[in-house]
C-alpha cells in the first residue's frame, strides 16, 4: 500500500475553510478478514459554497452522504481523499467504508500471537495514518472531540482515549448499521474526548491483560492508571516499577508546569511489532513491548524504559494539551518531551545521572545527524508530509533538547518554567507556533530571544570548539602562558555555513593527585560567541595533564582537546573518577575517529584498555555499539577478523576480572558473543549454548541470551538448522520466530542471503517485524574479508545491482515504514563501488520521493565517512594492542 502526500499549503487552505465540530466513528472489529467496517459522522462548519476534501485511505467506500444528499462515490473518491463539494455553513458528513488491517505498524496494526493464536489490534497514527482507520481532516490544527463506538468480541479488552466504558449489547448498533449481527460480540461506547488532534487518537483492542491503580492529581481529582500487554507476556509485566515511575512523573510535571494532568485517565499499553519506542496518544500511550522484559535486560535498557515512560507522559502537556500548528514546529513536541523526560529522570527517579546518559546517547545521535548532508534547523522547513515523515531524527529530538537545556541556563530555571505556565494557560487545547512560546519566555525572563532563536533554532549545523595552550618553563615547571578557546563552523558541503553561536561552557584542568588519579584542579566557566577567547585566569598556572573542553558537557558543540591532553586522557581513562568525564573523553575520541583525524585502532585500544573502569551502564553500552562500528566498518575488511578475535579475547579476560553477575559482566559476555570468531571462541559459544539455563560468570543463559548465541554461531555457519528449529519449539513466541529468521539469514552463504533477500522483496505480506529481522541477518557477514559482497543465486543479479534497481519501486508500493526499513537495512556494504553506485543513483533520480533521496544521501555520507576512516586506519603505523 503506497504513501500519499499532503502539502502545507493544502492544509493551510483547508483550515481557512473548515472548522471541525465533532467526529463520531463506529468500528466493527472482529479481527478476521482483510478489512473492517467504519461508519463515520463528521460535523463541521465551512465557508459556504466552498469545496475541500477529507482524508481516507480505504479498502472500499460504500456510501457518502453530505448534508442529506448522497454523493456519487466514483466522482469524489480518490486513493487517499474524498472530495466534498458545495459545502454549507453547517455540515454533516456520513461515510460508510471499509478500511484495511495493517501489518506494517501503521494505521490499525493486526498481530496474531503464535503462542495462542489470539488477535491483537492497536493503532498508530503519527504522522498521517488516522486516515487509514477512519475519514478525517488529517492535520494537527483541526482539533475536535472524537467519539468512538467499537464492536468487538465480548471477551476482548478495548481501550481508547476516553475512559473504558462497560461493554454492552451490540444489537442496536448492528440494526442501525444494517449489519448482520456477529455472535459473542459487545459494544464499547466511549465518551467524546476533549478537542485533540487526530494523530493522538487511539484504538487498542484484543484479549489484552491489565493491572490497574490510581493517583490523585494536583487539582484533587483521581486519575485511573492502567498497564496492558498481551496475555502471553503478562507474567513479565513489572507493574510496581512502572506505576512508580508514572507517579513520580505526574508529581514532577504537575509541580513544574503548574498545570494538572489534562485528561481523565492514563493507560500505558505495551503492544507488539511497534515501529517506535512509544506514542503519546492522549490518555492511551502505546509502548514497544520489548520494554516488558522476558529476559535479563542491561541496566541501560531499564533506564531507557524510564526515560521513555516519562517522555510520553511529558507529551500529555507538550503535544497533546498544546499542539504545534503544523509539522515545522514538531520540536515543540519532541524536543520538550526529550528535555523534560531527562530532567524528570534525573530529579524524580533513581537515575540521578540521567544527564550523563543523555550526553552519551542522545547528544551523540544529534551530533551524527547534524553532520549529515540532510541536516536541518530544529525548527525545520516542512512543506509537506514527505518532509516530516523522515524528520523524527536526532535534531528534532536530541539537539532540540540540548538547546533547551542551554535556554534554561540562559533565561533561568524559575523564569523558564514560569513562561511555560503562561504558555499552557494561554494555549490549552489549541495550536501554537514558535513565537507563541518565545513571547511567554521573554515576558518572564526579560530577555530578547529573537537572536538566540535565529542562531540555535532556525539555523542548522554545529560549531567546533578547541583549546590551544602555550606554555613556558619556570623553575623547572611548565606553566601556562596563554590558553585560547576557539570556535569555527563545521562545514558540510551543500549546506549553509553555520553561524558562530553563543556558548556557555567550562574548561577543566585535570592533573595527577600523586595517588594515580586524575582529578579536576580548576574549572573555568566561560561564555564565548567569537572566533577566539583568551582565558586569562589560566595564565601562570601549572600546565595540567589534561585540559578538557566543554567540561561537564554544558554546551552543544563538537570539541577537540589539544593533542597531548587527548593522548593522556585516552591512555589514563580509568584514572578519572567521574563517569561523565570518562564518557566525554571517549565521545571526543570517537568523533575524531569518525572525522578521519585518528585511526579506529586508537578508539578500539582505548575502550578495551579502559572499559573495566566504565561502570555507567548506558555509557558502556554506547562504547560496545561504537566498538562494533569501529571494527566492522572503520577498519579495512582484511583487518576485521583479527580485530574481532582480539576484541573477543579481551572480553574473555575482562569476564575473569569483574564481579560475576554484574551489569558489566553481562555486557562483556554479550560483547564476547558478538565478536567471537576463531574456532576456539566459537567452541566457547557452543559450550554456553549447551549449558542453556545455567549460570556463566554469574549470568543465566536465558531465552534471549540463548538466541544471541545461536545467531552468532549461525553468522559463522557454525550451527545446524536443526538447532534453530529446536529453539523455536522451546521459544514459540513471536520474538522467537523473529530471532530464528535473523539466525537463518545471518549465515554467510549465498543461499541464505539470496533466500532472505528474495523473501523481503517478494513477500509483500511480511509484517514489519519479520522484514526487519530478515534484513538484520541479511546484512550480517554480507561482505567478505576481501571487501567483496557475497554472490547471489539466480535469478537474482548481484545484491548491489538489485538494490539500486529496485529501491525506487519500494517507495511506490510499500508504506513509509517498510520502505525506510528496506532502504536502510538492504543498502550494500561500504566499498568504492557502493559509493559510486549511490552517487550515480542520486544523479539519475532527481525526482525521486524526498524521503528516499534524503535517506540515500545519508547512506552515501555514511559510506564515504567509513571509507575515509578505513583509509586512515589502513595507514596507521600502530598495531591493535591493548593492556596496561
Amino acid at each position: 500500500m503506497p504513501q500519499y502526500n499532503l502539502t502545507r499549503e493544502e492544509a493551510r487552505r483547508r483550515s481557512s475553510l473548515v472548522d471541525v465540530s465533532s467526529y463520531e466513528n463506529t468500528l466493527i472489529l472482529t479481527g478476521v478478514g482483510e478489512s473492517f467496517r467504519v461508519h463515520s459522522r463528521i460535523r463541521f462548519t465551512a465557508t459556504p459554497e466552498s469545496t475541500t476534501f477529507i482524508d481516507a485511505i480505504t479498502a472500499s467506500v460504500e456510501r457518502i452522504r453530505l448534508n442529506g444528499l448522497d454523493l456519487e462515490t466514483s466522482e469524489v473518491v480518490s486513493p487517499s481523499r474524498i472530495t466534498l463539494p458545495g459545502l454549507a455553513a453547517e455540515n454533516e458528513l456520513t461515510i460508510d467504508a471499509h478500511f484495511s488491517y495493517m501489518n506494517t505498524g501503521e494505521g490499525l496494526h493486526r498481530f496474531i500471537d503464535p503462542i495462542d493464536d489470539e488477535v491483537y489490534l492497536y493503532s498508530q497514527f503519527e504522522v498521517p495514518d488516522a486516515r487509514r482507520v477512519f475519514p478525517v481532516f488529517e492535520q494537527p490544527d483541526l482539533k475536535a472531540p472524537f467519539s468512538f463506538t467499537v464492536v468487538a468480541p465480548s471477551r476482548w479488552t478495548v481501550v481508547s482515549n476516553s475512559p473504558t466504558p462497560t461493554p454492552g449489547d451490540p444489537s442496536e448498533v448492528f440494526t442501525e448499521l444494517d449489519e448482520a449481527p456477529v455472535d459473542d460480540t459487545a459494544v464499547w461506547q466511549f465518551a467524546p474526548t476533549t478537542p485533540i488532534s487526530s494523530y493522538i487518537t487511539a484504538i487498542v483492542a484484543g484479549p489484552y491483560r491489565s493491572v490497574h491503580s490510581e493517583l490523585t492529581s494536583s487539582d484533587g481529582s483521581p486519575v485511573p492508571l492502567g498497564l496492558y500487554c498481551r496475555d502471553s507476556l503478562f507474567e513479565h509485566l513489572d507493574a510496581e516499577n512502572l506505576f512508580g515511575i508514572t507517579r513520580a512523573g505526574f508529581e514532577f510535571y504537575e509541580r513544574e508546569f503548574g498545570v494538572s494532568y489534562p485528561f481523565e485517565k492514563y493507560d500505558q499499553l505495551f503492544v507488539p511489532e511497534f515501529n517506535a519506542g512509544a506514542m503519546e496518544n492522549a490518555g492511551a500511550v502505546t509502548i514497544l513491548e520489548n520494554y516488558v522484559f522476558r529476559s535479563r535486560p542491561t541496566e541501560a535498557l531499564v533506564e531507557r524504559r524510564t526515560v521513555t515512560v516519562l517522555h510520553e507522559l511529558a507529551h500529555m502537556w507538550f503535544g497533546d494539551l498544546v499542539t504545534m500548528k503544523w509539522w515545522n514546529d514538531l520540536w515543540l513536541n519532541e524536543s520538550f518531551a526529550e528535555f523534560m523526560s531527562t530532567l524528570a529522570t534525573a530529579e524524580a527517579t533513581e537515575y540521578s545521572d540521567a544527564w550523563t546518559t543523555f550526553a552519551t546517547i542522545e547528544k551523540s545521535w544529534a551530533y551524527r545527524q547534524d553532520q549529515l548532508p540532510s541536516t536541518h534547523p530544529i525548527v525545520a522547513s516542512i512543506e509537506d508530509l514527505a518532509d516530516v515523515e523522515v524528520n523524527f531524527d536526532g535534531i528534532t529530538y536530541a539537539k532540540g533538547a540540548s538547546v533547551l537545556k542551554q535556554l534554561v541556563a540562559w533565561v533561568g530555571r524559575e523564569e523558564f518554567f514560569a513562561g511555560l505556565r503562561r504558555y499552557f494557560d494561554k494555549h490549552a487545547w489549541s495550536n501554537t507556533e514558535l513565537p507563541d512560546l518565545l513571547s511567554e519566555l521573554e515576558a518572564t525572563s526579560g530577555r530578547d530571544l529573537a537572536s538566540w532563536s535565529k542562531l540555535w533554532l532556525e539555523e542548522s549545523g554545529v560549531n567546533l570548539i578547541e583549546a590551544e595552550v602555550d606554555t613556558e618553563t619556570d623553575n623547572d615547571a611548565e606553566v601556562v602562558t596563554e590558553l585560547r578557546v576557539t570556535q569555527r563552523p563545521w562545514i558540510i558541503e551543500g549546506q549553509p555555513v553555520p553561524s558562530l553561536r553563543p556558548h556557555r561552557l567550562s574548561i577543566g584542568f585535570y592533573s595527577d593527585n600523586g595517588q594515580g588519579r586524575l582529578v579536576r584542579t580548576h574549572s573555568f566557566p566561560l561564555d564565548i560567541d567569537a572566533e577566539s577567547t583568551t582565558l586569562d585566569e589560566a595564565r601562570g598556572l601549572p600546565k595540567p595533564d589534561v585540559i578538557i573542553v566543554n567540561d561537564e558537557d554544558l554546551t552543544y558543540a563538537k570539541v577537540r582537546f589539544d593533542h597531548e591532553s587527548m593522548d593522556v586522557a585516552a591512555a589514563r581513562l580509568g584514572d578519572f573518577d567521574d563517569s561523565l568525564t570518562q564518557l566525554l573523553i571517549l565521545g571526543t575520541l570517537w568523533d575524531a575517529v569518525r572525522d578521519g583525524q585518528r585511526p579506529a585502532q586508537d578508539y578500539i585500544a582505548t575502550v578495551l584498555d579502559n572499559c573495566a573502569a566504565v561502570t555507567h551502564s548506558s555509557g558502556l553500552l554506547t562504547q560496545m555499539r561504537q566498538l562494533e562500528t569501529a571494527v566492522g566498518s572503520y577498519l579495512p575488511p582484511e583487518s576485521r577478523a583479527e580485530a574481532h578475535t582480539a576484541v573477543a579475547d579481551r572480553f574473555a579476560e575482562l569476564l575473569g576480572s569483574v564481579p560475576g553477575g554484574t551489569d558489566q559482566a553481562f555486557q562483556f559476555l554479550r560483547g564476547f558473543i558478538k565478536h567471537a570468531t576463531t574456532q576456539e571462541q566459537l567452541g566457547q559459544l557452543q559450550s554456553w549454548l549447551d549449558a542453556s539455563g545455567d549460570l556463566v560468570h554469574g549470568i543465566t543463559i536465558d531465552t534471549d541470551l540463548t538466541w544471541e548465541l545461536i545467531i552468532a554461531l549461525a553468522a559463522h555457519d557454525a550451527i545446524d538448522d536443526s538447532a534453530i528449529t529446536a529453539m523455536t519449539k522451546t521459544d514459540p513466541s513471536a520474538t522467537g520466530a523473529r530471532q530464528a529468521a535473523t539466525a537463518r539469514s545471518a549465515r554467510p552463504t549465498s543461499a541464505a542471503k539470496s533466500e532472505a533477500f528474495t523473501r523481503i522483496l517478494d513477500e509483500a505480506e511480511l509484517p514489519n517485524s519479520e522484514l526487519a529481522a530478515l534484513a538484520l541477518g541479511f546484512a550480517s557477514g554480507l561482505q567478505t574479508e576481501t571487501g567483496e559482497i557475497l554472490t547471489s543465486q539466480a535469478p537474482l543479479c548481484d545484491f548491489s545491482t538489485e538494490f539500486f534497481q529496485r529501491v525506487s519501486g519500494w517507495w511506490e508500493t510499500r508504506t513509509l515504514e517498510m520502505a525506510q526499513t528496506m532502504t536502510l537495512r538492504l543498502f550494500p556494504p561500504v566499498s568504492e563501488h557502493t559509493v559510486k553506485a549511490t552517487e550515480g543513483w542520486l544523479a539519475d533520480h532527481p525526482a525521486a520521493p524526498k524521503g528516499l533521496v534524503r535517506l540515500m544521501r545519508e547512506n552515501l555520507a555514511d559510506a564515504q565517512r567509513a571509507l575515509n576512516a578505513q583509509e586512515v586506519s589502513s595507514t596507521s603505523k600502530g598495531a591493535l594492542t591493548f593492556g596496561r
